[in-house]
This record gives structure tokens, C-alpha cells and sequence, in this order.
């Protein structure tokens, strides 16, 4: 007889019928006693507020493709995924749209499917998300390689093979499949829905505590009685009324009060607690207990390299390795090397005072221009005429390239002005006599001025007084 279970278990010791051997976290009950899924774990502000802030920020994130060339980077915007990254993944979206449902679809199940639409030429036309608790990942009992199986609304069961398939997993074990938040910790969060549960029927009841009606006699009809009591004084509609008991009866209350219960501490908690998972600030929830003016953009930054950064870096990877042909690949040979990377630099930029400090090192360093500057902050270039692309150095503010040849040209001089040295102290030796000789030479240097006195005319010659 034929197993009918045969078909929805998988065996631990048969790895090629199943992804692999990890563990698998469900979703379902939590210790609170409250079911926990998706679908009512984003219900929950907190859940909500952080899958918001992650999607929406990586989604309004410049996205591009680029291209590597012997000067550097450029961008490829002759590439036909670059419309399709950058603008429009297919007619019924935009760019946002498509990475925002992307990042919810990590966030709350773990993993993030989308379909490659390609030509008869294997180009890609486009890219359409697929729900990812429609989709069954498998692997082939024969060949051993990944099948995906996505079931339509109507019920019908496509099979997609991994190369028509961009799948970004979560954080997993076995580098295929990602595990949801959600179905990790559950616990944290069914406590949240469970207190925000205690807080709405605290508030429907009145905002009193339950207690016990005590009637000194038999009371015929107990559920008539209390379905009057909850009728008159239950619900927050029907709060501060005044309660008139009959009959010597008499009310007790019984459940705890929501300072011993410590009520708002636990949903307090459980704030912090859902943004610990997520590794969101609590300021970006609106949680402003601990932040100040002088940390509130430290955490910013923050969030930007320790939450966003690793999420981009999970989804270019992602796209680097479906979306490329081998040929544009690095390595291949003759290829062109092309890739798909987000701009991070808005996120870090800091206030305006700190980004215009840290032009002005730049700039007088010589290693941005003006029209360097100006691109990171939006503005137009300046033309060339007007040095808009020349690099300066710091001193006398000269164009960079004029900086080694000045330095050149006194190097020169230094080494023309040492050779010449030694030549002009032998000239001068040649024209000046030692010393010796100088103090002999007198009398040979009178002896023309007894000549020249000889031949001037004497009073005898002249009869005139010289």
C-alpha cells in the first residue's frame, strides 16, 4: 500500500529530496497563548513602524548600475537593467514600489522571491514580486537542483526554474532558505499583541477591574443578572456611571491593578524589545525616551552602517548574481564587468556646518574640486573656464598641477647651483695669487710707479715747480 503522507514529509537522512537538514521555525501559538504570523504581527505599531522605516529607506535609496573601466567606475545607463533598477521593473510599478515590497517580504517572512521576465534573446524585460507564502522551494529527486513552486490565486501550481527566479533569503542556516523574524520570535512578540489585547479590553470593560457580584441569597437566574451588570456598567462607553446594587448585594474586585501589573512598563519594554529585532533606533518608532540633541544623529548614523548597510549589501549581491550574464560578469574573459550598488552617501551625510568642515578639508587637500562639492550637494558645476574641475592644495592655493612642477623647477636649480659650486672656486683661485706671492709683489709694483715718476717732467726739466 501506497504511503498517502509520502508526498508532504520530507526525510532528514535524504538530502536531495529536501533543501537541507536546518531547522525550521513556524509560526503559531507563542507562550503568551496568542497566535503569532505576519499578518497580525504587522498590526502591531511597533512591528509596523520598523518594517516601515527599513523598507521605505532602502527603497528611496539611489539605485544603479555601473560599470568597471581602467579610469574607474561609471555608470552604465546604456545597460537595459539600468531602466529597469533604477525607474521601472515593469509596467504596473516603480522602483520604490518594487524594493519596498521587497524589504516587507524579508522583514516579516524572511525571504523575498521576484520573477525574471526574460525575451527570446534571454534578455531581462522585467522583474514582478511573488508572494512569498505561495512559494514552496524544493529540489529535484533526480537531479538534486532547486525548484521553485509558486501556487496562483486561481489555485494552479507553476514551476519556475532558479534562473527565472531572483531570490534574496534572511538570515538562515543553510545559505538557501531565510528564516522569518516573525517565526523566531514569536514569544516578544505575541507578549506585545497579548498587552495590547490586556490594554483594549482593560478600556471596553470601563476601565475597571473584574470582580464578583455577592448576593445574600440564591440568585435564580445568575447569567441574566450578569448580562444586565455587563449591559449597564461594562464597556468604556459606559464609564463613571454610577452602580446601584440591590438586595444587599455587594461587588468585589478580584483582578489586579495595572500599577502592580506594571502595565505600561511592559509595553514599554515591549517596544524596545520588537526594535532590538528589527535593530531599529527607538527614536525612528518615536520612542523618544533616551534620545537627546547630542546622540540623535550618532544613532542615525548608526542605523545607517549597522541596519541599512547590511541589507544592501544582501540585495546587490543578490541581483549581482541573477541578474548579470556570465559573460558580464568579473572574470570572464573578454567581459564586461557590470554591477548593481546602491548610494549610501545621503544617509550618512551628518548637519550642514559638519558636511561643509569636511568640504573644506577636502578641498584644500586637492583631492575634490568645486564641482566635486557641488554634485554631493545637489547643486549645478561651474564651468571650466572658471576652475570648477581644478584641484587646489593647501598653502598658496595653486592648482595642483602647477604644484610639482614648481617643485620640480627648485629642484633643478638646487642641482645646477651645486655643480656650479666647485667651478667658481676654481676660477677664483686662478684670478686671485696666494697669499705668499701678495706679500712679495710690492716691490715689483713699484717699480712701474718709479718708471712712470721717471718719465713725468722735474723742476730741473721744466724749471717749473711740479
Amino acid at each position: 500500500m501506497k504511503n498517502p503522507f509520502a508526498g508532504l514529509f520530507h526525510s532528514r537522512d535524504k538530502p536531495r529530496n529536501a533543501i537541507s537538514a536546518a531547522p525550521t521555525f513556524f509560526f503559531g501559538s507563542s507562550n503568551a497563548g496568542k497566535s503569532v504570523n505576519p499578518k497580525n504581527a504587522v498590526q502591531m505599531s511597533t512591528v509596523y513602524a520598523c518594517v516601515r522605516v527599513i523598507a521605505e529607506t532602502i527603497a528611496s535609496l539611489p539605485l544603479a548600475v555601473y560599470e568597471e573601466t581602467e579610469t574607474g567606475s561609471q555608470r552604465a545607463t546604456d545597460h537595459p537593467l539600468y531602466r529597469i533598477l533604477h525607474d521601472e521593473p515593469n509596467p504596473e510599478m516603480t522602483s520604490f514600489v518594487l524594493r519596498e515590497v521587497m524589504l516587507s517580504h524579508l522583514l516579516l517572512w524572511g525571504n523575498s522571491y521576484c520573477q525574471i521576465i526574460r525575451t527570446g534573446k534571454n534578455h531581462i524585460a522585467g522583474l514582478y514580486p511573488l508572494l512569498p507564502d505561495r512559494m514552496e522551494v524544493d529540489r529535484d529527486s533526480k537531479t538534486g537542483a532547486l525548484v521553485y513552486t509558486y501556487t496562483t490565486t486561481e489555485g494552479n501550481a507553476v514551476t519556475l526554474k532558479p534562473s527565472d527566479v531572483l531570490h534574496i533569503p534572511g538570515l538562515g542556516f543553510d545559505g538557501i532558505m531565510g528564516y522569518s523574524p516573525i517565526a523566531l520570535e514569536k514569544n516578544a512578540i505575541g507578549l506585545g499583541i497579548a498587552a495590547e489585547e490586556y490594554g483594549s479590553t482593560f478600556f471596553k470593560n470601563g476601565a475597571r477591574p473584574s470582580g464578583v457580584l455577592t448576593h445574600p441569597n440564591t440568585v435564580r437566574d445568575p447569567k441574566r443578572l450578569r448580562d444586565n451588570w455587563n449591559a449597564t456598567y461594562g464597556g468604556s462607553s459606559n464609564g463613571g456611571k454610577v452602580a446601584i446594587l440591590e438586595e444587599n448585594m455587594s461587588f468585589t474586585p478580584i483582578s489586579l491593578p495595572n500599577n502592580e501589573a506594571q502595565f505600561l512598563e511592559t509595553r514599554r519594554f515591549q517596544v524596545e524589545e520588537i526594535c532590538r529585532i528589527y535593530r531599529v533606533p527607538p527614536h525612528l518608532v518615536g520612542n523618544l525616551d533616551r534620545a537627546t540633541f547630542s546622540n540623535i544623529e550618532n544613532q542615525s548614523i548608526d542605523f545607517a552602517v549597522h541596519t541599512i548597510r547590511p541589507w544592501l549589501v544582501r540585495i546587490e549581491q543578490a541581483m549581482n548574481r541573477a541578474l548579470f550574464a556570465d559573460s558580464e560578469k568579473a572574470g570572464s574573459p573578454g567581459g564586461r564587468r557590470f554591477y548593481v550598488q546602491f548610494n549610501l552617501d545621503g544617509l550618512m551625510r551628518g548637519d550642514y556646518k559638519s558636511r561643509m568642515e569636511g568640504y573644506a578639508i577636502a578641498r584644500q587637500n586637492g583631492w575634490m574640486s568645486a564641482n566635486d562639492i557641488r554634485a554631493l550637494e545637489n547643486l549645478n558645476p561651474i564651468s571650466e573656464e572658471e576652475g570648477g574641475s581644478t584641484y587646489l592644495v593647501n598653502g598658496n592655493m595653486i592648482p595642483i598641477n602647477l604644484c610639482g612642477v614648481t617643485q620640480l623647477i627648485a629642484a633643478a636649480a638646487a642641482a645646477e647651483a651645486a655643480q656650479n659650486a666647485p667651478n667658481r672656486q676654481e676660477d677664483s683661485s686662478q684670478e686671485s695669487p696666494p697669499k705668499e706671492n701678495q706679500k712679495k709683489s710690492p716691490q715689483r709694483r713699484r717699480k712701474p710707479k718709479k718708471e712712470e715718476q721717471a718719465d713725468e717732467p722735474t723742476e730741473a726739466d721744466t724749471g717749473q715747480p711740479v
